[in-house]
């Protein structure tokens, strides 16, 4: 049985959540914009070095755990700057 990140009992949908009600706070009447796109940096990087550091930097391996394409993953690496 392949468990998720929801079995723990503080998720990390729970941890997104109130990260984004903490930055809404703080913006008060201003109107962000390109939220998508902050999450989705702040997350990304962090999530393939530890996967990439789990496979010994293997990217075969770190691909296959990810579900992306080996050369997807590849341009990730290059985009977000990552460095063994």
């Amino acid at each position: 049985m392949q468990k998720t990140i929801s079995n723990n009992p503080s998720s990390l949908s729970e941890h997104v959540t109130k990260t984004l009600e903490d930055y809404f706070s703080i913006l008060e009447n201003e109107i962000p914009s390109d939220v998508y796109q902050m999450v989705t940096q702040q997350v990304e990087k962090p999530m393939i070095e530890f996967v990439l550091k789990k496979n010994n930097y293997n990217q075969s391996r770190t691909a296959e755990m990810l579900g992306i394409n080996r050369n997807t993953l590849r341009k990730k690496i290059q985009q977000h700057q990552i460095k063994k």
